[in-house]
């Protein structure tokens, strides 16, 4: 008899963003957002000589000519790559919610208030009030901002598993 093999939950690696300029976004990373870096920002050329040029083109397909990446984590150790292709430059994030796939990150730091300041400070955005998830019994608290670039992310006061076992939506 065979053995069914049991489901548990994966560890998250890390995200990936695409920055008009990367030397921007790894100083707001660093410096506002706390993330430290792993590998500087580094060219890669297209290429198929070498694994990581050949993943590229597996991912990217052909005729990207180079880009720039640089490697951060968190506190946490998860990963957060920042992308710079020549082509978007010019490109603005847009905001929809409504389209299918990834539309914001979450990070988790006790002094919302304090690091949304920061956040604004260094040319992000706030895109809404700071709310309690339970007004007056637990002091969760979350709010959504932007990073200068135009990515959306979450902030919470405490752990995701805390936000939501008691319930949120109750």
């Amino acid at each position: 008899m065979k053995k069914e093999k049991l489901n548990y939950p994966r560890s998250f690696s890390h995200i990936g963003i695409t920055v008009p300029d990367l030397d921007k976004a790894i100083k707001f990373y660093t410096e506002v957002m706390g993330f430290y870096t792993i590998m500087e920002a580094t060219e890669v050329l297209e290429e198929d000589q070498t694994a990581i040029g050949k993943m590229c083109i597996d991912v990217f397909g052909k005729n990207w000519k180079k880009f720039r990446i640089a490697h951060l984590s968190t506190g946490d150790r998860i990963g957060i790559e920042l992308f710079e292709f020549k082509e978007s430059k010019n490109l603005k994030s847009e905001f929809n919610p409504f389209c299918s796939g990834l539309f914001h990150f979450s990070v988790q730091d006790p002094d919302i208030e304090g690091l949304v300041e920061k956040i604004v400070k260094a040319g992000g955005k706030q895109r809404m009030p700071i709310r309690e998830y339970y007004p007056g019994d637990k002091p969760y608290r979350m709010c959504y901002v932007e990073d200068p670039f135009g990515t959306v992310f979450e902030i919470y006061s405490h752990s995701y598993e805390l936000h939501y076992s008691a319930g949120a939506y109750n």
